[in-house]
C-alpha cells in the first residue's frame, strides 16, 4: 500500500513539487508558527494542527504551493 507523502486533513497543505527548497516566506508569515521547514528536504509543512485561516501564508507563496483548506462554514 502506498504511503501518502503528506496529510490531507490539516488546515494548510503544501504541494512539495511546487515548494522552493529552503524558502521560508510562508513560515515567516504564519502568526501561530504552525508551519516549519523539513530538515531532510527543505520543504515547508504544517507541524501543528492549529490555524486561524487568515491566509497570508498562501498569499505570500511565490509558486502557489500553499493551500489553506478553509472549512465551508467560514467561506
Amino acid at each position: 500500500m502506498p504511503v501518502v507523502p503528506q496529510r490531507a486533513d490539516v488546515p494548510v497543505t503544501i504541494d512539495e513539487s511546487r515548494c522552493i527548497d529552503g524558502c521560508t516566506l510562508c513560515v515567516d508569515m504564519c502568526p501561530l508558527d504552525s508551519l516549519a521547514i523539513r530538515e531532510d528536504n527543505g520543504k515547508a509543512y504544517m507541524h501543528v494542527d492549529e490555524c486561524w485561516y487568515c491566509g497570508p501564508c498562501a498569499a505570500r507563496c511565490p509558486t502557489g504551493a500553499v493551500t489553506v483548506n478553509m472549512p465551508y462554514l467560514l467561506r
